[in-house]
């Protein structure tokens, strides 16, 4: 890598492959090679032009996952547009309020969604064939904006965290080398790429070291079985892994050409971490990042991959902990950190410190080894009788009972308490679990203000599309139910 990577096309330079190397092999039969990705992207980026894309405009993509839709990705590097990528399950009010606040010059919709401010990808793709094969990439400075990615808190519309071209190159750059990445890699890609775990971790390290990927357009569990064996490394959301264990034809034999594999985008529990261990010989190397921040912190390649931990600061990231020192609210600051949120000021100011620190609003502790660990939100904290209650220790108990797969633990509205601790269990297969017997239980490992008032068994969690535990829409049907 370059000394200092603070564009993507410093990041994209250095390892520049041979044409014929293969970029993305689709399970499909279809293979795009380098030199493919370079005549395609350029073709795609004179279509932006020709639609009167310029440099710093937006361009806003809700479509189903691609190799077109990465292409589309390099062409706006390459033309020094903004990638604005818009979930593909958005409504269409969802898409017109983002497309309102950003003002994107150019839509692209798959063709069924496209209307008349739109452009379909069939018309982009007949736009781009017409034009010629190479292009004058635009130069870029670091602090050029890169990507915005909208972020939704649990009130308020969706914000668009800025992300620069220092940003993006800086951590891509951090990862490629905290990972290991060589020469022989391939990556299994199954995740979404309207995401910067899909998006910008996977794919900028496939492009910083310029070999390949195969690229699955979701995750399925006998898909990825069945192209492991191809592969050398592989990164997932903890659904991903969980899922993988629930098969029987999921063991050693087809892990054996994986160097690593990473967790990431929600907590991996220690139980899926310890299982897949004993099952396939493999500790996953779970890391932490955030929409705003990309990638802060990682277990180490070459150490300890200590479970329920998310490991060190990435090189140039400074973490701290707000409070005490002990146990508080993360704060991060270093050239990943994004430079702030689209047209709004305001909350740009409130959400950094005065000596320049993001607020992540995630509330952890560092380990006397300096492993960060994650406590939960913020927003999540529980205040019980005037008491603090952190749901990821609760969970962590009730976790570790027999006949639980999974809790997540919410506060909820009490006229005597202020916020009642309510907990939500997943029961293992065959396993008959008693609401009152787990608290019980849970009773003798917790002082009494952090026990549940209430155990609710059910079938599942709510999640968002990276796997995430979606607490508010919990809450939700806890208190209507």
């Amino acid at each position: 890598m370059t000394a200092v990577t603070d564009t993507l096309a410093k990041l994209f330079a250095p390892r520049r492959p041979a044409p014929t190397t293969v970029f993305m092999d689709v399970p499909d039969g279809q293979t795009v090679t380098f030199g493919d990705a370079d005549r395609e992207s350029a073709r795609l980026a004179h279509a932006l032009n020709e639609l009167g894309v310029r440099p710093g405009d937006r361009v806003a993509v809700q479509c189903e996952k691609s190799p077109a839709m990465i292409l589309l990705y390099v062409a706006c590097v390459r033309a020094g547009a903004v990638l604005l990528p818009m979930n593909p399950a958005y409504t269409e009010n969802e898409v017109a309020y983002l497309v309102g606040d950003a003002e994107p010059t150019v839509v692209v919709q798959e063709p069924e969604r496209a209307g008349r401010s739109a452009l379909s990808t069939l018309a982009l793709a007949e736009l781009a064939s017409a034009q010629p094969p190479s292009y004058d990439d635009v130069t870029r400075g670091p602090d050029d904006l890169a990507a915005i990615l909208y972020t939704s808190g649990t009130t308020g519309k969706p914000k668009g965290a800025m992300l620069t071209q220092r940003n993006l190159a800086s951590n891509a750059a951090a990862l490629h080398a905290a990972w290991g990445f060589a020469p022989d890699d391939v990556l299994l890609h199954a995740l979404p790429i309207f995401h910067t775990h899909g998006l910008f971790v996977a794919t900028n390290c496939v492009l910083a070291n310029g070999t390949g990927m195969v690229f699955l357009p979701r995750f399925d569990t006998a898909a990825v079985i069945d192209h492991l064996p191809r592969c050398t490394v592989f990164m997932g959301v903890p659904t991903f892994y969980t899922r993988l264990l629930a098969d029987p034809a999921f063991d050693a034999a087809c892990c054996q050409s994986i160097r690593v594999f990473i967790s990431g985008s929600a907590p991996l529990l220690a139980s899926t971490h310890a299982e897949f261990r004993a099952r396939t010989g493999h500790a996953i190397l779970e890391r932490y990042g955030m929409t705003e921040t990309s990638m802060i912190t990682s277990n180490p390649l070459d150490g300890e991959r200590r479970p329920g931990t998310v490991g060190f600061p990435l090189p140039g990231v400074d973490v701290r902990i707000d409070g005490d020192g002990v146990i508080g609210g993360i704060e991060v600051r270093g050239p990943n950190v994004f430079a702030g949120y689209w047209r709004r000021p305001e909350l740009t100011a409130s959400e950094f410190t005065d000596d320049g620190f993001f607020c992540t609003g995630d509330v952890g502790a560092l380990d006397a080894d300096g492993y960060l660990s994650i406590v939960g939100r913020s927003k999540d904290l529980i205040i019980s009788g005037g008491l603090n209650v952190y749901p990821k220790e609760v969970e962590e108990v009730l976790d570790d009972l027999p006949g639980v797969v999974e809790s997540a633990v919410v506060g909820l509205p009490d006229p005597d308490f202020g916020e009642a601790v309510v907990a939500v269990v997943i029961a293992e297969p065959g396993a008959a679990l008693d609401g009152d017997a787990l608290r019980e239980e849970a009773r003798r490992r917790l002082a009494a203000f952090k026990v549940p008032k209430r155990v609710v068994v059910a079938d599942a969690l709510p999640r968002n599309a990276m796997g995430k535990v979606e607490k508010a829409k919990l809450r939700e049907s806890l208190v209507g139910g």
